[in-house]
């Protein structure tokens, strides 16, 4: 508990102005009763930790936050990604190649933006689920290997360039 003033109240705050209104918030709180938890979300925290709760949790749950915030950081002007002979129009939500436009699902046009976004990094499917659906996404794993499956179908010889990387997740390889 804030000593003289309510969490809730600060976290209001901070997501009202604009200067700190990106600023990722994790309460960590004894106010456990579904209420409480549902109005800090809908105030804008990131997360939500009550007691009792161990340091390895609070450790895990806010490298989440920050690693979803890091990946899903979009820069101001980037408005095209154009890598390996695709384009990635994200004003049109559109992705082309020199065959023309390929038909993408939401999801798909997430991973592969994320891809491009990112070349030569891998991502665990962990982290993909985080990202994509966010945290209280609580489907299975292989879910990530359906959803890339049919991506690199959908992109042909394009798709080659999303890697599998065997025991861990996937990437996309360099830019060309």
């Amino acid at each position: 508990m804030l000593p003289e003033v309510d969490g809730m109240i600060v976290c209001r705050l901070l997501k009202n102005d604009p200067r700190t209104k990106n600023i990722p918030i994790v309460m960590v709180t004894a106010k456990a009763e579904e209420k409480d938890r549902v109005a800090g979300l809908e105030l804008g925290a990131d997360d939500y930790i009550t007691k009792p709760f161990s340091p390895r949790e609070v450790v895990l749950r806010v490298s989440a936050v920050l690693r979803r915030i890091q990946v899903g950081k979009q820069t101001e002007n980037t408005k095209r990604i154009e890598t390996h002979g695709i384009t990635i129009d994200l004003d049109k939500h559109q992705v082309l190649t020199e065959n023309g436009p390929i038909d993408l699902t939401a999801t798909e046009f997430k991973l592969i933006t994320l891809f491009a976004r990112s070349p030569g990094r891998v991502f665990t499917r962990y982290i993909l689920m985080d990202v994509i659906w966010g945290q209280d996404y609580y489907g299975i794993d292989r879910t990530v290997d359906t959803h890339v499956s049919r991506l690199r179908r959908k992109l042909g010889e394009f798709g080659k360039h999303i890697e599998t990387v065997h025991g861990v997740g996937y990437r996309f390889k360099g830019s060309s």
